[in-house]
């Protein structure tokens, strides 16, 4: 018989914005500080609010123009560098207890650990265990966790999200038997992980609006809705899940796309657009050559100010595959003057690069020069072993310096967000 596992999903509670109050000698119950760059606009959406704000109503992800009035705060512009700087310093505490074979890091501020083998080494409990890696993470960087325990993954991460917010000690425990008796009427069921909206509406339509109510349905129904992924969710109705700490870490995902896309400041011309879409399908290059990969697909998509046009874009289908951006530079080009509005603003931008394969399925037509080719192949590992070891800023086109340009900037940024102070 295979022996029981207990796995944890241990959250850092409003990651970012516990991060700026530790920098500050401040607590986060305590304290109104939202996450958010003031030099945005009041448009700007709020990156994490502290658990105090969150009690006065104030929703998380929320733009700066919708707290009230009457809430005096700090603000504080986000340092993503910090915050992974934070992050791997909670991974070390983690380090010192287990082995990293036994923890998958879920995201910058959640991870789950297989905590079977070190219940009988530290002569703990399931929940002891938990505290006291909650209670070295608070000590040793001031940040507040939360802990969710499960006789499998799936329970632990509902054991976080929905059980241990209603505990003092903020751990949550379940099994497949408690789970069914405190959550199988739990509504609404967008509570549950892996239940969207979407889901849930689509489920609505048959009636259905708890787990349990999953579990009274005929199969057959859910199979026609859902396809295969119905045996997922009949799973997780039950409370169970089969998917191991060993199968995530054998579990191996290939990209077959490279994509990038930002929102604008402000709003651009056609012609303003145009240098910063270029900017992104050359970065899209050099990110394929990073991963050693090619493409004959290039997409771009426009987005425009205040939805006064539907946005445009397309695709197109390279004669070459490559990642030179001196091929593929010219058919995005063709692609942004044929597809987008000349005389109205614009406000988001993204492109794409569909279907990647390796490096080794490199084509190119009949009229290719290909002496221009390696000069070229040259060029762009140079210019990559140089960004790779002083920065992508380390090198840029003289278009980068025009006015309206964004890749200098985004250079400087980690997700889309402030790096440093």
């Amino acid at each position: 018989m295979a022996k029981q596992r207990t796995y944890m999903c241990i959250d850092m509670k409003s990651f970012f914005a516990s991060v700026e109050c530790a920098e500050r000698g401040l607590n986060p119950f305590e304290t109104n500080l939202v996450v958010a760059d003031e030099t945005r606009g009041d448009g700007t959406i709020c990156l994490a609010i502290t658990p105090k704000m969150k009690s006065l109503g104030v929703k998380n992800r929320c733009r700066r123009f919708e707290i009230p009035k009457n809430i005096h705060y700090i603000v504080a512009k986000p340092r993503m560098q910090k915050y992974i700087d934070y992050a791997a310093e909670i991974y070390g505490i983690y380090l010192d207890y287990m082995d990293k074979q036994d923890i998958y890091v879920y995201s910058i501020d959640e991870s789950f650990i297989d905590a079977t083998d070190y219940l009988q080494i530290y002569g703990k409990t399931p929940k002891e265990y938990a505290k006291m890696l909650i209670g070295e993470i608070a000590r040793r960087t001031h940040i507040p966790a939360t802990a969710g325990i499960g006789t499998n993954l799936y329970l632990a991460k509902i054991a976080l999200d929905i059980t241990a917010k209603k505990c003092p000690d903020r751990i949550g425990y379940l099994n497949e038997q408690t789970f069914r008796e405190t959550l199988w009427t739990h509504r609404p069921i967008t509570d549950f992980w892996g239940i969207a909206k979407g889901i849930a509406n689509r489920l609505a339509k048959k009636g259905i609006y708890d787990m349990q109510t999953i579990t009274k349905c005929p199969e057959e129904i859910l199979y026609k809705e859902f396809g295969v992924n119905a045996e997922l969710l009949i799973d997780h109705a039950w409370g169970r899940e089969s998917c191991t700490m060993e199968d995530i870490k054998n579990y191996k995902c290939k990209s077959r796309s490279v994509s990038n896309s930002q929102i604008l400041f402000k709003d651009y011309s056609y012609d303003q657009a145009r240098i910063v879409i270029e900017e992104m399908i050359r970065s899209g290059c050099f990110e394929m050559m990073r991963r050693k990969v090619i493409t004959n697909k290039v997409s771009i998509t426009v987005g425009y100010s205040k939805e006064v046009h539907a946005p445009t874009g397309g695709r197109m289908k390279m004669r070459e595959t490559t990642n030179l951006p001196k091929i593929i530079v010219p058919y995005a080009m063709q692609l942004y003057e044929e597809t987008t509005a000349r005389n109205v603003p614009i406000r988001r931008l993204g492109m794409g690069f569909e279907d990647v394969c390796d490096e080794g399925c490199e084509g190119y037509d009949l009229f290719t020069n290909w002496e221009e080719v390696k000069r070229e192949k040259r060029l762009a590992r140079a210019t990559l072993e140089l960004q790779n070891k002083f920065g992508k800023n380390v090198i840029i086109m003289a278009s980068d310096l025009q006015e309206g340009a964004t890749l200098i900037e985004r250079n400087k940024l980690i997700g889309g967000h402030n790096a440093d102070d």
